[in-house]
């Protein structure tokens, strides 16, 4: 990030440091690029330590201040670090817009405490913890499949219902709008095991039989293999990706306040769509 301020200073990058009372001032002049030699952060430290006087502020001025980038900002952040060791009050002074607030968003998040060395040794500790989030998985997945057995008994006897228009359009996109790369990579599929098994069956005189090859290798596993990972690559992650979507902006939190069961709304109509269209884009790939 590089950004210009409105003045124009020299290029001479500088570093002026003096005491106003109980105020330590420092103003920055110059361009502060990292393509440039920069006055680094153990002057204010020295200036300070030795001056001896009882401060109460840290003001940084950037009246001068011309082109800047990321280097301003880890200088700023240093002044905030060293006023807060030091029990003072961080003030900005004609700097440019936007550098407070990334400095206080760069404090916002605490930074992540490393695990000590002990932890990471004690391989015990670490397998159990893995088998209580393996243990934690499970049942989740367990008390996803009874919540899906539940509404698809209240579905059947006629006590929770589909949207139509919502219904059809999931109709669309897992079966007409799939079968183009469905067909493509199918044919591609069969393609290759025809070239192989040419390949092969001539040695013998038998490539008379290369079609019933590959008739048989689609029909019986080919053909749906690579359709259940076409849909779980393209419908599945595509499903995924919205509900994940629907989470973040708490569509799924605002559907459980009116009322409205998740599992219903959203999950039940994407499962009954693919259960219809898989056989028929199973056929399509025979």
């Amino acid at each position: 990030m590089r950004t210009k301020s409105n003045s124009e200073p020299d290029e001479n990058i500088g570093l002026e440091t003096l005491v106003q009372g109980s105020v330590l001032m420092l103003s920055l002049s110059g361009n502060w690029l990292f393509e440039v030699t920069r006055p680094t952060f153990s002057k204010v430290r020295e200036f300070y330590e030795m001056s001896g006087q009882p401060m109460e502020s840290v003001c940084l001025d950037g009246a001068g201040l011309g082109e800047w980038d990321t280097s301003l900002l880890i200088f700023a952040r240093s002044c905030q670090e060293f006023a807060t060791e030091n029990g003072l009050k961080l003030e900005f002074k004609s700097f440019p817009e936007g550098v407070e607030k990334m400095i206080n968003l760069s404090f916002a998040v605490p930074e992540a405490e490393e695990i000590p060395a002990r932890l990471r040794a004690n391989w015990p500790e670490n397998i159990g913890r893995r088998t209580l989030l393996v243990y934690a998985g499970i049942v989740r997945y367990f008390d996803f499949i009874g919540l899906f057995c539940t509404d698809v008994l209240n579905f059947i006897t006629g006590r929770s219902q589909l949207r139509k228009r919502d219904f059809m359009e999931l109709l669309q996109a897992t079966g007409p709008q799939a079968l183009g790369i469905v067909s493509l990579l199918s044919f591609l599929m069969g393609l290759i095991v025809a070239f192989v098994g040419v390949i092969q069956l001539q040695k013998f005189g038998a490539d008379v039989y290369v079609a019933d090859l590959v008739g048989v290798a689609m029909t019986r596993e080919l053909a749906a293999v690579m359709v259940g990972v076409i849909m779980a690559g393209r419908t599945g992650a595509a499903y995924a990706a919205q509900i994940g979507s629907m989470r973040v902006n708490e569509e799924v939190d605002a559907l459980v306040c009116f009322g409205i069961s998740p599992m219903q709304f959203l999950v039940l109509p994407r499962i009954f769509a693919l259960i219809l269209m898989m056989p028929l884009l199973c056929a399509c790939a025979d």
